[in-house]
């Protein structure tokens, strides 16, 4: 239990509670009543392993900060105190200040904003974590997270709005705010709230406004979209704001106020308006990731339409099936499912926990998606080996009774079911709210149409010389090949297009990451856009062409025209995504100011609290 001194002041406490009985979002404040009774009533939570309970009368009911923007003088002494009491490193805070500005002189406004975790009813870093680390207590509604069990992938600093979570790049693990719980034991508010000199933060039971508080808002200029989680947060500010509020971060978002009076985000042009290439920025801390979804894709692609082929009779497919070249083509598709799966690992924080990655498997996409995978390399591995030739052995032995066909095809059926999975929670991993460029159907048309282009070329690239040293007819795999490269194009293109209509409209994060992919990376972008319809043309003209050596060969630069799209389009989904998150000051929690102190060399001096991006 937290050591209460002797001489602690009157303010460090909490309040007795006069809360109503259900919260804004009209959940039960009692927590044990949301639960239906099934947790028990003074539970120990085992604060720094050590048994006990406290004495607070309040510890079921759900708590929250509360902010009085119109107070906070942006002395950082709570993110000071919050760093203090956890022993954080430099480049890590689980509360920081940022702030927004606006207006002309002389009525010129600067509003700060302190934000650490805000304890969610719906926590979305609880869902989204594979590793189970997050847990939400009946004590106090604090979301804890072990970061122990984490094994550093950083999923919940993606989904999370607010930038609770905390992914620390030496340690290999995220960590974050833990409500100060060990205090609330024993009646004294959290860490930062004590060391407040201008009594802007408070706590204590939700929606129980503190004393000399007016307002309970659940937004402020800012802050993102309470509905993506329902944050145990509210906020006063009666002071008005101008109309637009800009952010003294790089990130290229203000804030314009709407007719019902709520701040919304808007496109910012703090990167200018001229078209850049910006190639050296196309890599990212992400290309593990580029690396894994491209490979898995290519894999899952030629296995499908390989199979498939086969199963529906397609003669260049059975000429395949039965031809040496089958089971090194099968070999492949499961050794590229390996690689990806392999990568993927390597963008851990904590490659060798990668076993954890299977522990919330009723909320994480994550883990679905892992599972899926895994379970596709499983059956399409022992759809190869009963596809082996060895299994003539049997065959002499045993008549027809062993042969393996119907076994390799029930196999392959279960590949083709695990594979699909494990593609469709590749694409659910990223309908993510809290970043809108993502959160639109275009990233399942940029997955599929992937999967069928480059799995079609890598069919195309295998199948195509076995047929011609056989002696076989090519014409219908050529076909086969470039309608596969079509269709693919065709469906990245569409969804492309729909997005870019829908992210220029959107007036959030989604259109700001728009606005960078038409100016810093604006080149790029269109280089990507030209290469897609010309290679769907391209392959659409060689349809009419019967193959030969000048078909074939075009065909193949076709083919790695594909490869260098799908390479160009996959690193500018990651790198040009922007969150929703809480503004920044001009030099903490500001990623220009970071990546300049990379470039410089400040990123070396460990107080400036910068990292060198590094696994």
């Amino acid at each position: 239990m937290w050591k209460v001194r002797d001489d602690e002041p009157a303010y460090a406490f909490l309040k007795e509670s006069t809360a109503p009985e259900v919260n804004y979002y009209e959940a039960p404040i009692d927590l044990i009543a949301r639960t239906g009774g099934a947790l028990p009533v003074d539970r120990e939570m085992f604060i720094n392993e050590e048994p006990g309970v406290g004495a607070n009368p309040n510890r079921n009911k759900q708590h929250a900060f509360h902010f009085t923007a119109d107070n906070c003088i942006g002395c950082h002494a709570c993110e000071a105190a919050c760093s203090e009491k956890n022993d954080n490193p430099a480049h890590i805070s689980f509360r920081s200040v940022g702030y927004v500005e606006g207006g002309t002189y002389p009525d010129f406004k600067r509003m700060n904003i302190s934000m650490a975790c805000n304890h969610c009813d719906d926590p979305v870093c609880l869902k989204g974590c594979p590793t189970a680390a997050y847990t939400k207590h009946a004590e106090y509604g604090a979301v804890l997270q072990d970061p122990d069990t984490c094994f550093g992938c950083g999923y919940c600093t993606w989904v999370c709005p607010y930038n609770a979570p905390q992914l620390d790049p030496i340690k290999g693990q995220v960590s974050k705010c833990n409500m100060c719980v060990d205090r609330l034991e024993v009646n004294l508010k959290p860490a930062c709230v004590s060391a407040c000199l201008g009594n802007a933060l408070d706590f204590g039971v939700v929606d129980d406004l503190p004393d000399n508080r007016e307002q309970g808002k659940t937004s402020i200029p800012g802050f993102p979209d309470p509905e993506i989680t329902q944050p145990n947060i509210r906020f006063q500010q009666i002071k008005n704001m101008p109309d637009e509020v800009t952010r003294t971060d790089g990130m290229s978002v203000k804030y314009h106020k709407g007719d019902d009076g709520q701040y919304r985000p808007v496109v910012d042009q703090k990167k200018g308006v001229e078209k850049k290439w910006s190639l050296a920025k196309l890599s990212s801390r992400e290309n593990p990731l580029v690396i894994f979804t491209l490979v898995s894709q290519i894999s899952l692609g030629a296995f499908f339409i390989a199979f498939l082929g086969v199963q529906f009779g397609i003669q260049s497919f059975l000429v395949l099936r039965d031809s040496v070249m089958y089971i090194p083509l099968m070999a492949i598709t499961v050794g590229l499912a390996g690689l990806g799966m392999l990568v993927s690992a390597t963008h851990l924080g904590k490659p060798w926990r990668f076993y954890r990655g299977f522990n919330n498997l009723r909320h994480s996409p994550v883990c679905r998606e892992g599972l899926g995978m895994l379970l596709y390399m499983v059956f399409a591995g022992l759809h190869l080996l009963l596809m082996l030739p060895a299994n003539d052995i049997f065959i002499r032995l045993l008549g027809d009774w062993g042969r393996f066909d119907a076994f390799a095809s029930v196999s392959g059926y279960l590949a083709l079911i695990a594979g699909s999975v494990g593609l469709y929670y590749m694409y659910r991993c990223y309908r993510i709210r809290a970043r809108p460029f993502w959160n639109h159907w275009q990233t399942a048309t940029s997955f599929l149409g992937t999967t069928i282009t480059l799995g079609s070329i890598l069919l195309g690239l295998v199948g195509i010389p076995i047929l011609m040293v056989l002696g076989g007819d090519i014409n219908q795999l050529f076909i086969i090949v470039l309608g596969g490269i079509v269709i693919g194009s065709v469906m990245e293109g569409l969804g492309l297009w729909r997005h870019a209509i829908a992210m220029d409209t959107a007036n959030n994060e989604g259109s700001v990451s728009h606005y960078i992919q038409c100016t810093v990376f604006g080149k790029s972008y269109v280089l990507r856009n030209c290469l897609i319809a010309a290679n769907a043309a391209a392959a659409l003209l060689l349809l009419l062409l019967a193959p030969s050596a000048i078909s074939l060969g075009l065909a193949l630069v076709v083919c790695l025209s594909v490869l260098l799209t799908a390479l160009i389009s996959r690193t500018l989904f990651y790198v040009l995504v922007i969150p929703t998150t809480m503004p920044g000051a001009f030099f903490w929690k500001n990623k220009d100011f970071e990546e300049h102190a990379r470039d410089i060399g400040l990123a070396n001096m460990p107080q400036v609290g910068v990292v060198a991006h590094s696994h």
